[in-house]
């Protein structure tokens, strides 16, 4: 059994290719403990958390990554935020009974979309594509193939206990003659069983699949849950509906609450706090929580 939540990195040393190896344990369990999923919705939510941390992986950036899916049926919403410091939160959203299908079927005419978010002064990020294949792994495998043009391949699973993921990204050749040695990988890659990504080490998969390789491992990266919703922040959103709205929610209900659907906090505003929120200048330098 993996205990631990951290990420993996390892490298062909003789061939143009990369890997890495995710495991969530704590982190996957801070997500399902804030809201009863759907067995297939959570599945699904679990493969793509895993995802998006390969992914942030990948990228050299300090901010956050945003994977979206979108679509018209009965799983109308998955998002998985994940940061540089390799901070995770995620949500789902569906109606009605979720049966046993391809997430094509169960989004609808879905589309995926990954965004780069960095901090200040850097320029943000999109990339949006219909959301083609029967699973997450298939999704962002075309995702890489269109958006990117690099050679990828991913194996995710989860469960109400973990969740899990694997990389194999080709390189730009750089020197290496081992025209055969993708294949290789990516052949004995596809003999790791689900049960076996869920529940054995890294260094164990790795000598399961690539014994006759020379492969250079890299130290473990903690992975965690985290929140960023802050005070400020809703305050901000607050600002944006305008003293009038405000105070027609406060006339009616007497407070104004915001709930955090990814953490469950909530955050409560009384007429002392609107006024408050109002007087401040706007162009108030911000003083974001930063978690």
């Amino acid at each position: 059994m993996i205990t631990g939540d951290s990420l993996q990195r390892f490298m062909f040393e003789h061939a143009p290719i990369r890997g890495e190896i995710v495991h969530l344990d704590a982190t996957w369990q801070a997500v399902l403990e804030r809201r009863k999923y759907p067995p297939r919705v959570r599945e699904i939510l679990g493969e793509l958390m895993a995802a998006a941390a390969l992914l942030t992986s990948t990228l050299k950036f300090d901010g956050r990554l945003i994977m979206q899916v979108q679509g018209k049926g009965p799983v109308s919403l998955l998002v998985v935020e994940c940061t540089s410091n390799r901070t995770m939160r995620a949500i789902a959203q569906w109606q009605g009974e979720i049966p046993d299908v391809p997430l094509a079927t169960l989004v609808g005419d879905g589309r995926l979309a990954v965004t780069i978010d960095p901090l200040k002064g850097k320029e943000r990020y999109q990339a949006i594509v219909a959301l083609e294949g029967l699973t997450v792994a298939e999704a962002f495998e075309n995702y890489f193939a269109r958006s990117e043009q690099l050679a990828t391949r991913l194996w995710l699973a989860a469960d109400p206990r973990q969740a899990a993921g694997m990389l194999l990204q080709r390189l730009p050749e750089g020197g290496h003659s081992d025209d055969d040695a993708w294949t290789r990988a990516v052949h004995l890659g596809s003999t790791l069983t689900r049960d076996e990504l869920l529940a054995l080490p890294v260094r164990e998969i790795l000598h399961r699949l690539y014994h006759e390789e020379d492969i250079r491992l890299f130290s473990r990266v903690p992975v965690s849950f985290r929140c960023s919703c802050s005070r400020e922040r809703v305050e901000a959103v607050l600002r944006m509906l305008g003293h009038d709205e405000i105070h027609s929610i406060l006339d009616e209900q007497g407070s104004v609450s915001v709930d955090c659907e990814f953490c469950g906090n909530r955050y409560e505003f009384d007429r002392i706090d609107a006024e408050q929120l109002f007087a401040t200048p706007h162009n108030a330098p911000a003083n974001p929580t930063r978690h």
